[in-house]
């Protein structure tokens, strides 16, 4: 096994780096891209001739791997949370605010509601009357919050 070791070579960690990043482009969401990283690293370090040792590139990888994961969390990952649409995804949410006529009446605060082509699951506080005016003010999951405005 120790034999092995002797024989390492710039081809196992490049071979190393890009199995990491099939298995991260696979869908770990950023485990493993570190380690990869560090591979390729290494990998260039020893076709370079800087480090010769087995020990050294294993001591290498592991170190780097460490640095390049928690550059990865610290600075990647909440770069690509940022988003100049928040609420894209989230239909219910880009309807808070939204006005409209109820077509039909609210039974207990239970009812829904015809908003563009979309039927919604809505909740007010109380019994509604068809035609009253409504806001949409939150959601919960897929129901809408709603509340009848004081001119109706």
């Amino acid at each position: 096994m120790a034999d092995w070791f002797n024989e390492l070579t710039h081809w196992h960690w490049l071979t190393l780096g890009m199995l990491l990043l099939t298995l991260e482009v696979l869908g770990t969401s950023g485990f493993l891209i570190g380690l990869a990283v560090a591979a390729l690293v290494v990998a260039g370090a020893v076709a370079l001739d800087l480090v010769n040792s087995w020990q050294y590139q294993v001591l290498w990888f592991a170190l780097l791997g460490i640095v390049f994961t928690i550059l990865y969390w610290r600075v990647f990952r909440a770069f690509n949370r940022q988003s100049d649409e928040p609420m894209l995804n989230d239909r219910a949410a880009q309807l808070i605010g939204r006005r409209f006529r109820l077509e039909k009446d609210f039974d207990h605060g239970q009812g829904r509601v015809q908003i563009g082509d979309t039927l919604w699951k809505a909740e007010a506080e109380g019994s509604l009357a068809a035609g009253a005016s409504v806001e949409v003010y939150g959601s919960e999951g897929m129901v809408l919050k709603i509340r009848l405005l004081p001119d109706s």
